[in-house]
């Protein structure tokens, strides 16, 4: 044994000899109460005490072991600590007990030791335990001694997460921070203290607290948050013109637990005025527990956080397949290091490409797929109809059809708001992969085939938050196509999660869409995203207005015309019902519309569109601007 095997664990050596000096002190102060009033009889049981205080140190160092009561830290003492702590002195009791009189048989024993000193135990070592904790999280006095240089924090929201966050800056002063206060609406917290620090006031109070205690900093401790209350927090943080920083909603923490780390600014998303979509976390595992699962453009906006939702379900094997090789190695990278137990398989693969694609799902026979890959962007397939038809149909038909062969048990296509009544070829070219998809499902008496049908997503690629942040660095102007353009939004991690909760709500050939609430005008949230970069819209920040973009709506739709909305089990999510599909002349006229695409005959495509999607408004065009 040498040296640095001896000293490892000092720490941990050095409380148990605190709590051996507790032992011996307690023990010894209970007989000297027990007997304060007669001095003779103190004496008369002293040998007494020295017999039985090896027995009784052993026997309560034993059970502190047994409960663990060194596998903490003293300075993270907590209530369940100080449980342990009872049931360690309790343990100690009994065993006290039995070495003294049913080992040892000390005739004479004061049995009234046996109450008063595991009581003088448990006060003295509990109170060792809180004390170390107190002292290194810093008392209120300690922490105005030493404020100078600290970041001072005003936290919203007394509540757990709050008390959460509050522990976490105490433990760690080097980051800078201290925080001066709470605020929240719960009327009783008002004037209360969490571990020395006040509840200073109301939700509506904090222009006026931030100014009274020169605050630098706000962090919003309040995930449980709807949308209409985190807007309104949002709003009385944004009067005092200081950085706002908040935790994570709940839809957004995917392993349920929020640290310090964790915090980030307020952003945009924050403010959307819908209600998240809620999980139904046992039918989803049901379906995805233990199964081979396969994720087209794995290494995009939507694919990817698919990929990460999908960790909290335990698959045997998340299968990435993507096209570019640089997103697919970031993907990889990511859960190299954060998901080291979740079993993968990169993939780089066309989905054009049909006999790779074949033989990718020969080789992995994945039982769930989902499929993301797509052109996306509607200006750059304005100039590029025939890729979209080649990516967007094509590459589209030969997964699903290889799906279907080699007997995937459910498969779900991502779609999009576009695909309603479309003016894009980007849209039209949804809209046929959708017809393509209840076609294939009228077939297919295995695979059962959905699609998801959504608006923007905020942090995808090519969405118009990265391009309003780009703006705004450069000092503006913001550019909106349109004042009264509307659009509807949602989170990447809510639509990651609709896409993975319609593979257990798909019976097959349905097209399943969010209730995204009232659209939210660009205009608005341009405004917004100006506001929490610190600046003021039309006078820091410039928007200017550039009209509409070939292609480009004003107001999209979730649901056509000729399209039935029917109610499914699951709050907020909706089946659209549509047309009967005639599969003959639907296959018929997407092979010739294939070759057009193939022969680069844009015009054709145009028209062939227009036969397959009657609905469909666009005019041929030479050309466009992109940004």
């Amino acid at each position: 044994m040498n040296l640095k095997s001896i000293f490892a664990n000092w720490k941990r050596n050095i409380v148990i000899l605190v709590d051996v000096a507790c032992i011996i002190f307690t023990f010894y102060l209970a007989f000297y109460l027990r007997f304060m009033d007669e001095a003779s009889l103190f004496l008369k049981h002293l040998p007494l005490f020295y017999q039985g205080l090896p027995i009784v140190t052993i026997s309560y160092i034993v059970s502190f072991f047994f409960f663990g009561l060194y596998r903490g830290l003293y300075r993270y003492t907590s209530v369940n600590d100080l449980l342990r702590l009872f049931k360690a002195v309790i343990g100690g009791v009994f065993l006290s007990i039995t070495g003294i009189i049913f080992v040892f048989d000390l005739r004479g024993f004061p049995r009234s030791i046996f109450i008063l000193h595991p009581l003088l135990l448990f006060v003295f070592a509990g109170a060792i335990r809180l004390s170390i904790r107190i002292f290194s999280e810093g008392l209120p006095i300690r922490d105005s001694i030493k404020s100078e240089g600290f970041k001072r924090v005003l936290l919203v929201g007394a509540g757990d997460t709050g008390e959460i966050i509050l522990r976490e800056i105490k433990r760690h002063p080097k980051n800078g921070y201290r925080v001066v206060g709470f605020v929240d609406d719960n009327l009783n917290k008002i004037g209360r203290y969490i571990h020395g620090v006040k509840v200073l006031g109301s939700i509506d109070e904090i222009p006026q607290i931030a100014k009274e205690k020169s605050i630098d900093e706000i962090i919003i401790a309040v995930p449980s948050a709807t949308r209409g209350q985190m807007r309104r927090i949002i709003q009385m943080c944004s009067k005092t013109h200081l950085l706002s920083r908040t935790t994570p909603s709940l839809s957004d923490i995917i392993d349920g637990q929020i640290s310090f780390n964790q915090i980030r600014n307020v952003e945009v998303k924050d403010l959307l005025s819908r209600e998240v979509v809620k999980l139904d976390l046992s039918r989803i595992s049901n379906y995805i527990s233990g199964k081979r699962v396969l994720i087209t453009g794995a290494g995009g906006s939507i694919g990817s956080e698919i990929c990460r939702q999908l960790t909290r379900f335990n698959p045997d094997l998340l299968i990435f397949l993507a096209r570019g090789e640089f997103s697919l190695y970031k993907i990889i990278q990511e859960f190299r290091e954060k998901y080291p137990l979740i079993k993968i398989d990169p993939v780089v693969a066309n989905i054009r490409d049909r006999e790779r694609v074949r033989a990718v799902l020969n080789k992995y026979k994945p039982q769930v797929i989902f499929h993301t890959a797509a052109h996306k962007y509607v200006p750059l397939m304005e100039t590029n109809p025939c890729e979209a038809i080649k990516n967007n149909v094509t590459g589209t038909r030969i997964v699903m059809e290889a799906a279907k062969e080699f007997g995937v048990e459910h498969f779900v296509l991502i779609s999009t708001d576009k695909a309603v009544n479309p003016t894009s070829f980007m849209g039209a070219s949804k809209r046929i992969s959708e017809l393509l998809l209840q076609a294939i499902a009228k077939k297919s008496k295995f695979t059962k085939f959905s699609a998801v049908r959504f608006g923007n997503v905020l942090e995808s690629r090519g969405s118009v938050i990265p391009l309003f942040k780009e703006q705004i660095k450069k000092g503006g102007p913001i550019t909106v196509t349109h004042p009264e353009i509307t659009r509807y939004f949602m989170t990447l991690s809510e639509a990651a999660q609709l896409v993975i909760q319609a593979g257990a709500i798909g019976k097959g050939g349905e097209i399943l869409v969010l209730d995204m609430g009232e659209q939210v005008k660009i205009i608005d949230l341009a405004r917004d995203l100006i506001k929490l970069s610190g600046f003021k819209p039309d006078v820091d920040i410039k928007i200017k207005i550039i009209g509409l973009r070939p292609g480009e709506k004003l107001h999209e739709e979730l649901v056509g015309k000729n399209e039935e909305v029917q109610l499914t089990s699951y709050e907020k999510i909706m089946s659209i019902k549509s047309n009967e599909v005639n599969v003959e002349e639907l296959s018929k006229r997407i092979k010739e519309l294939e070759e057009l695409a193939a022969s680069e005959d844009v015009e054709g495509v145009r028209k062939k569109i227009k036969e397959i999607v009657p609905e469909f408004q666009n005019g041929l065009i030479s050309s466009v601007r992109i940004s």
